[in-house]
């Protein structure tokens, strides 16, 4: 696990150092320099997230009470700026299925589905929209 962090770090890093010269230009000798470097850094991740999936969320369960998983979730809901959790919302969201996605608009209080509905998901639509170029997500 240790490792993939490392070659998280690196490829994020990577990125970040192919990304200023694509904001600055915008061409195509910039874009094909950043699309390989993104591209990795995606499989990259997405293994170490798989793993982390596959290996700890099992031990998360059989080694924290309810009480202190959802003490995790306390921090996270404290320590994240409110408009970051409404874009984390749309995220989780759009990669859930709809009973998934309807279990967890209904977990929400009344006043933060509002909020969803009102200003997250609209917000979270522009901002995909504009990132991906492509139509809304669902």
């Amino acid at each position: 696990m240790e490792a993939q962090h490392d070659r998280v770090a690196a490829s994020l890093a990577a990125a970040g150092e192919a990304l200023p010269a694509w904001e600055e230009r915008a061409g195509e000798a910039e874009r094909d320099a950043l699309v390989p470097v993104l591209a990795e850094h995606r499989a990259v991740l997405l293994e170490h997230l798989d793993d982390e999936e596959e290996s700890l969320l099992p031990l998360a369960a059989r080694h924290l009470s309810a009480h202190e998983w959802n003490r995790l979730g306390e921090h996270f809901l404290a320590s994240t700026p409110k408009p970051k959790l409404l874009f984390f919302l749309g995220m989780v969201l759009e990669e859930a299925d709809r009973a998934e996605r309807a279990s967890m608009l209904a977990s929400l209080p009344p006043a933060g589905r509002l909020l969803w509905h009102t200003v997250g998901r609209p917000a979270y639509v522009r901002r995909v929209r504009a990132v991906r170029r492509t139509a809304a997500p669902r």
